[in-house]
């Protein structure tokens, strides 16, 4: 029973560890983008909600890469950035009316929902 457990961890560990960092990376580039790129201004402006709301965003994701890196909030990040992602997907289907866009966040929502259904072993 035990040596099953621990033959798990170690196995898992370094793999663990380069996804996390992975995403990690990926949404602090995707958050740190919502302050820079000018298609974001117009896209939130379509959006509605202001541009307050495309720094929220964009500090959303930047924190949420930045938990999934802390082994003690690994699912408080997941949790955060599938609930952007799928937030994300739902904005661009119902109030941009582009539902092809919405693939994106939408795969990366259950590419996140998946990742931690792995780490839970369910």
């Amino acid at each position: 029973m035990f040596e099953q457990a621990a033959s798990r961890d170690s196995r898992n560990a370094l793999t663990d560890w380069i996804l996390r960092g992975g995403i990690a990376v990926a949404f602090a580039a995707f958050g740190a983008e919502k302050f820079t790129d000018p298609q974001w201004v117009k896209t939130f402006q379509q959006i509605g909600f202001g541009q307050w709301f495309r720094y929220f965003t964009g500090v959303v994701e930047i924190l949420g890469g930045l938990l999934v890196l802390l082994p003690w909030t690994v699912t408080a990040g997941l949790a955060l950035l599938a609930c952007t992602m799928f937030s994300a997907a739902l904005i661009w289907i119902f109030v941009l009316g582009q539902g092809a866009n919405a693939i994106i966040p939408g795969a990366f929502g259950m590419a996140l929902v998946l990742f931690w259904v792995n780490r839970r072993g369910i």
